[in-house]
């Protein structure tokens, strides 16, 4: 788990993130960057720069190594922190709450604004760099691809997909994006692994979930990774979330993507609500989404 940095984010001053930029930018070109290139990245003279390296490490937020040189790059926390600087600049965040959610590839926390929002941090590659590199196919082609890099492109693509099919699709409502960060609309409900369904929402549930998956279709999407921990249920109806996997329609791989998604679906209810849902064939509901044709699982009983 990454650390919050919420706490810290206050006691940064304008030339610690003046610090933590230039360090990213080296890290464009190498895994650690050389303490003597810091200062030219950073445009920081190098006193200010040993200063300000001492006190970002002090706080978790970059870290160094010795190899031919002395090396620094940025910790997923410094990471963060650029992040959360560059929402307050936009007045996308004016501040900091509660964990929604950690998990493996991913942190949220509320965060204050308007209204009550989210935040995502996307985490890939964190706890298995080399398993997400393998099977995320914006990393595959890259032979030295950073974990950072990993995460931004994951919330990069996260962000395209529900950009593209708000509001058509009930997803998060995408507010803003930067680095490995998404803003969202604040989900309400629960998620469907945890709700316990009355015997006569089973098939209604499912039928709706269904029916987002053919509207993301039909917006030019297929989520690619459905399971019932993507999905919200609340009074409203379904929210469908969890989009970094996410294939455009005319993706070689999205008839597979899509069947896959409707078969996981298929499987979660059949194994929790045997007595509801029976053996409907997944293909024929796959090619039903596909067509823009599917209205309910009882047409395929």
């Amino acid at each position: 788990m990454v650390r919050n940095v919420a706490s810290e984010f206050l006691e940064l001053e304008p030339e610690d993130f003046y610090l933590l930029s230039g360090i990213e930018h080296g890290m464009r070109f190498s895994r650690w960057v050389d303490r003597e290139k810091v200062a030219e990245f950073s445009r920081l003279d190098p006193k200010e720069v040993d200063y300000r390296l001492d006190r970002c490490e002090d706080r978790g937020l970059v870290e160094r190594k010795t190899v031919h040189y002395q090396g620094f790059r940025l910790t997923f926390e410094g990471y963060d922190a650029l992040a959360l600087r560059a929402f307050t600049e936009r007045d996308t965040i004016r501040g900091f709450g509660a964990p929604l959610g950690v998990g493996k590839e991913s942190d949220v926390y509320e965060v204050q604004s308007y209204k009550p929002l989210a935040l995502k941090f996307h985490r890939e590659g964190y706890t298995n760099f080399r398993e997400v590199r393998r099977e995320r196919e914006y990393t595959s082609e890259h032979r030295h691809v950073s974990w950072f890099y990993t995460a931004r492109k994951a919330a990069e693509r996260e962000y395209e997909a529900l950009e593209t099919v708000y509001p058509e699709v009930r997803v998060p409502r995408p507010i803003d994006q930067n680095r490995h960060a998404i803003v969202m609309e604040k989900l309400p409900g629960v998620e469907l692994s945890r709700a316990e369904l009355a015997p006569d929402q089973v098939v209604g549930v499912l039928d709706l979930v269904l029916r987002e998956v053919t509207a993301a279709y039909r917006a030019g999407y297929v989520h690619a990774d459905m399971s019932e921990y993507n999905v919200f249920v609340d009074s409203e109806g379904v929210t469908i979330f969890d989009w970094p996997q996410a294939v455009p329609t005319d993706h070689e791989n999205a008839d597979e993507f899509l069947r896959r998604d409707v078969a996981n679906l298929l499987r979660y209810f059949r194994r929790k609500y045997p007595k509801r849902v029976g053996e409907e064939d997944a293909d024929a509901v796959a090619d039903a989404v596909r067509a823009d044709e599917f209205e309910s699982v009882r047409a395929f009983r």
